[in-house]
């Protein structure tokens, strides 16, 4: 069995041989002794300043005969504080010494409450510094009075003129008092402001409602001012003020700006809750016994600011519409109004509809429990609940049925309505009631929508206005036959997001093949638009420039990603909440990330031209480019499956279909039947996942556009649009530098699996050594170069000039000789 040791730890004696003494400066008592000794001699200073500038004249003999003891004096504190006067104001630094007395007095008060001695360091430093500032300040405009500015001012300031002269020195001082009021009192233009502000508003409320609203602010500001700025009077740390009055808070609900009058702020009583213990300063606790000494370990200083909630403090937030501050959103009052009345209904035809709804069902043995009509703009909805034992699927084919007894076209029916268990059947009114876009964009549902980019589309079935996030779907897809609306959708998307962004925060990249669509949105190129460098109009309407473009938005992508990697988010909105808060160094290449929008017009025409060239970006850019805030909205006339391929309809979920003219297209938007049965004019269904939802599109005029873009366009804009990073394709590698030493390091690599596959591409490159596009480009351009692979031949794969691997190998041989 094992044996437990104890190992007892004997009490330590009291024995004066086994206890180490520290060191005197250390010492409590000594401290004490020291910081009274110090906190005495202040006051004796300050008698003795106050006394020399009473009795100073009187006294001056007394000082020049400091031995001899029967010359009598007048100061305070005798011959010796004449003595110390003399020195330290008349051939010290004047009345600038009596800051010599503030210093004396805290270091003593530091010692004798134990208070950290290295926070003196900054207080020593910025009260010599003024010290000096005052005595040369005062040196230079009382040089008739030496006892203002002693002799040390008095010879700094012959010294400094005689080398800058009596301007630069002025300058100079200046420029002394200027830093010590940012860096020590903290003086900022800002708070200047706000002060001169608040003062203003303090002026002109009521007295009453005033003092009591005052009253609390101010206690919340000295509450947020204590906790964020800890460098106003370092000298004061460590001393806990204690109050007996009852405490308050503020209803922070009652102060936002809605509020009208002061007096409507309410004061709440805080409940009770359980105060933590204070925190206790480092110290050594002395025993009876004087050999005894117990000594706390220190605690370390924890810095309650960083950098960047310094920079938020001094400067504020990063705002990024400050260089259009004065910019004015288009008013509603530029949007016409089309019906005045709102929807009208018609008793008559929805009792003749429903009659003829329930006939026909009964024809086919379905009876009906009960029937509602919901009145749209241009469609009812007419919820039927069939009978126990009645089959869905039987109501469901008998849609042709249905749309013959009421004679109408566009028969839609929703077997069953999701989270419903009613049947939905859809008519067409005889007379829609037209949706203007004035309406949609003056609804509170969109002016009070919190998302990053709302999109107003219409109204529902129940003539509720539809809004969407397009930040969250995250790319559109809008395809419907010619004619029935495609270009007002498009219209009334980009209206919603010209009147809820800032032109700092978010531009358009616009690719018209029709040169018609979008042509008036020229006249904001220097506030929304985005275009290449090189490029001489920001809206694209040559399909050869479109595949740059798309290709230059993927660059734009990868040095976002790079961006929010170094930053360590995730997402845009986060990068950008990161930066405003200022803790991203525009030095390091960071930068605030507007939205990016790219609208195409006609998406088919793109792909009947440049085919895989277009696709491959586009696809790409709908992969990745959702978290860097790049977002595609897409329209086409032909929702054929050549055009909405299954590798476009994969990375757009969201989808808006008008009508067309067969169910295959219908299939082929939406995965589902509907759109065919719809009655144009704008009539359109949103798909965004499973949901299915009917909406009637907003109309907006080409009056109506150009009247906004005139509004925004004549006020003050950026001085170029906003420049798209430079792509270099590959037709331009003849320009290149044909300088062997600047090859990539892969070139050799490159060469010889272009030769093995006898086909010289760049996405070959690309796959087989997993590189990005833009080094792929390059490889290609040096190898053309070097004469191993032919020029460019658009989309075809470029000639291979080299055979073989052996003719390769005498190649670099011969290019190493």
């Amino acid at each position: 069995m094992a044996k437990t040791t104890k190992t007892v730890t004997p009490e330590k004696k009291s024995d004066p041989n086994s206890v180490t003494k520290k060191p005197w400066a250390f010492s409590k008592q000594n401290k004490i002794v020291l910081g009274a000794l110090l906190v005495l001699f202040s006051i004796a200073l300050l008698l003795a300043f106050i006394s020399y500038y009473i009795y100073g004249q009187v006294d001056q003999s007394a000082v020049n005969q400091f031995s001899d003891r029967a010359e009598p004096v007048q100061n305070w504190l005798g011959k010796f504080g004449a003595f110390l006067a003399d020195l330290m104001v008349y051939k010290g630094f004047g009345i600038a010494s009596f800051i010599f007395v503030r210093l004396f007095f805290l270091t003593g008060v530091y010692l004798i409450l134990e208070i950290p001695i290295k926070k003196l360091k900054k207080i020593w430093f910025w009260d010599l510094f003024v010290i000096i500032i005052l005595s040369v300040l005062f040196g230079f405009f009382a040089t008739s009075m030496p006892d203002l500015g002693g002799i040390i001012g008095y010879e700094l300031n012959l010294f400094s003129q005689d080398y800058l002269g009596k301007t630069g020195t002025l300058l100079a001082l200046v420029f002394g008092l200027i830093i010590y009021l940012i860096f020590k009192i903290k003086v900022s233009p800002e708070k200047i402001k706000s002060f001169f502000e608040s003062t203003k508003k303090e002026i002109r409320g009521d007295l009453n409602s005033a003092t009591t609203a005052n009253a609390a602010v101010s206690a919340y500001n000295l509450e947020e001012y204590a906790v964020e700025d800890t460098e106003y009077d370092d000298e004061l740390e460590g001393i806990e003020l204690k109050t007996t009055s009852s405490k308050f808070e503020i209803n922070k609900e009652e102060l936002k700006p809605t509020i009208s009058n002061p007096s409507e702020i309410t004061l709440k009583p805080s409940p009770k809750a359980a105060i933590p213990p204070p925190y206790i300063a480092p110290e050594i606790i002395h025993t009876d016994d004087d050999h005894f000494v117990i000594e706390k370990a220190p605690e370390e200083d924890i810095i309650e600011e960083n950098l960047a909630s310094k920079l938020v403090a001094d400067f504020g937030l990063f705002d990024p519409t400050l260089d259009l501050s004065n910019y004015k959103y288009p008013t509603i009052d530029l949007l016409k109004e089309y019906s005045s009345g709102g929807i009208t209904i018609n008793q008559e035809e929805l009792e003749e509809n429903k009659n003829r709804i329930v006939e026909t069902l009964r024809n086919y043995k379905i009876e009906i429990a009960q029937i509602k009509a919901t009145v749209g703009p241009s469609v009812t909805l007419y919820e039927i609940v069939p009978e126990a034992g009645i089959r869905i699927s039987k109501i469901k084919s008998l849609e042709d049925d249905i749309a013959l007894s009421l004679s109408a076209l566009g028969i839609r029916i929703i077997a069953p309505i999701p989270g419903k268990g009613t049947i939905g059947i859809e008519v067409p009114n005889k007379n829609p009631t037209m949706v203007s876009m004035k309406s949609v964009i003056g609804s509170a549902k969109f002016q009070e929508a919190e998302m990053e980019l709302p999109i107003a589309l219409g109204k529902t079935i129940s003539n509720e206005t539809f809004v969407v996030d397009l930040a969250k779907m995250p790319h559109l897809l809008m395809a419907g036959a010619t004619g029935q609306g495609k270009s007002v959708g498009l219209n009334a998307v980009i209206t919603s997001l010209l009147y809820k962004k800032h032109p700092a925060e978010i531009k358009f990249v616009l690719v018209d093949p029709k040169k018609v669509e979008l042509t008036l949105f020229n006249k904001i190129e220097r506030h929304y638009l985005a275009m290449l460098p090189d490029s001489d109009d920001a809206i694209i309407t040559d399909n050869a420039k479109v595949v740059n473009t798309l290709n230059s938005l993927c660059v734009e992508m990868d040095n976002r990603y790079s961006l929010l990697k170094d930053a360590m988010v995730r997402n845009i909105k986060e990068y950008n909440e990161k930066f405003k808060s200022r803790k991203l160094n525009p030095e390091n290449g960071h930068r605030f990330l507007p939205y990016i929008v790219l609208v195409v017009d006609e998406f088919a025409d793109l792909i009947m031209t440049a085919g895989k060239e277009v696709e491959v970006p586009i696809a790409r850019l709908a992969q990745l480019a959702r978290a860097i805030g790049i977002h595609l909205i897409i329209a086409t006339q032909r929702p054929s499956v050549n055009v909405i391929t299954g590798l476009i309809k994969a990375n757009f979920p969201a989808r808006i279909a008008f009508r067309v003219s067969s169910k295959i297209d219908s299939r082929t938007i939406l995965d589902s039947q509907g759109a065919d049965q719809l009655i144009g004019r704008g009539d359109m269904l949103y798909h965004n996942g499973n949901d299915v939802v009917r909406v009637q599109c907003a109309f907006v005029d080409t009056p109506e556009v150009e009247k906004i873009v005139d509004f925004i366009g004549s006020q003050k804009a950026y001085s170029t649009a906003y420049l798209l990073p430079e792509f270099v394709g590959e037709e331009s590698g003849i320009n290149l530098d044909m300088d062997i030493s600047e090859r990539d390091s892969l070139f050799r690599e490159a060469a010889e699996i272009i030769v093995m596959a006898q086909q010289g591409s760049a996405s070959l490159l690309q796959r087989k050594l997993k590189l990005g596009y833009n080094r792929a480009g390059r490889l290609i351009d040096q190898l053309e170069a070097a004469g191993i692979v032919g020029p460019f031949e658009g989309s075809k794969a470029r000639n291979v000039n080299i055979l073989d691997m052996s003719a390769l190998e005498q190649f670099f041989n011969n290019e190493q000789n």
